[in-house]
């Protein structure tokens, strides 16, 4: 069994290459919290994270319902829901790209990608040299991928950036590490290793979330992308203007409506702050929370995480 290096577990420090954050960076031991979502139907979204999955719902109440893995004891996503909401387009929309279901090891994938093939689930499949990725859509056109880290040992840098790329994905090898066990669910360790968001330009975005926000610069060569971290990781952010002139994702679509970083430390969450602020950017605060917005109106919340 390969453990995996993670978004959450293993703590890193940024070696040389790359382009760390001017003046202020996130610190290290900054992961992803969760993930709120727009859906047109509750029920049929239920239905599916739990079949697909194996997430459990906990404490729906008026339309809003809360996702985790089952043994868990932090959700993964909270679902909000809009009647009617308008499903994604083909084109995709600015906002949410995919969310990223980060699998502690790469026989939880395995296991992952031999029951989806059992309910006949479309995926994408993709070796990123850095992580095995499969990718599919919710009931409302929402991108999600699931993947597995390879060690960070194994991560390579050229150039000063580090190496991912999109290969196709040897399923037969990954398979073979498949468990006997019939998968029921995504292990309690499971968490949101990163979120993928379309943007408008990329300039502006890395003007937002690198030189105002913190995140260090991991890969820009990548076409079309720019991919961004804290404390090491390969990305907790990805950026892309894949679909640059398409609008935003409105009040009526199914959508992200916000996505959040947990910090270390609370002075970190407002050192965060004040650097978003003085850069031009508002901010709100509330009960040690920071929520602010980028360019494109796509929520961001920092917070500080929750005690062990």
């Amino acid at each position: 069994m390969q453990e995996s290096s993670g978004g959450a577990p293993e703590e890193a420090v940024m070696p040389e290459p790359g382009v760390a954050a001017p003046g202020h960076r996130l610190p290290g031991g900054t992961y992803l919290g969760v993930v709120r979502l727009q859906v047109a139907d509750l029920e049929r979204s239920e239905e599916f994270y739990h079949r697909v999955l194996g997430l459990d719902a906990v404490g729906r109440r008026d339309g809003v319902t809360r996702l985790r893995a089952p043994g868990a004891e932090r959700d993964l996503l909270e679902l909000v829901e809009r009647q009617e909401a308008r499903p994604v387009s083909p084109r995709g929309r600015i906002g949410l790209y995919h969310y990223a279901v980060l699998l502690p090891d790469r026989t939880a994938l395995a296991a992952f990608v031999a029951h989806a093939a059992k309910l006949g689930l479309r995926l994408g499949m993709s070796d990123h040299l850095v992580s095995e990725a499969v990718y599919f859509s919710d009931p409302d056109g929402l991108g999600i991928e699931v993947y597995a880290d390879r060690l960070r040992s194994s991560w390579r840098w050229r150039d000063g950036q580090l190496e991912m790329g999109t290969s196709p994905l040897d399923v037969a090898d990954l398979l073979a590490d498949a468990p006997k066990e019939p998968f029921r669910a995504v292990p309690a360790r499971t968490v949101v290793g990163h979120v993928h968001l379309h943007v408008g330009d990329l300039t502006e975005a890395e003007r937002f979330y690198h030189g105002a926000l913190g995140l260090d610069k991991t890969v820009w060569s990548y076409p079309g992308a720019l991919f961004l971290s804290a404390g090491g990781y390969h990305h907790h952010l990805g950026l892309n203007t894949w679909a640059a002139g398409a609008p935003p994702a409105g009040p009526d679509d199914a959508r992200l409506l916000s996505w959040s970083l947990e910090l270390p430390a609370r002075d970190a969450v407002e050192a965060a702050a004040r650097r978003l602020e003085s850069a031009g950017y508002a901010v709100a605060r509330e009960d040690g929370r920071v929520r602010t917005a980028d360019p494109w109106g796509t929520t961001l919340e920092l917070t500080t995480a929750p005690a062990a």
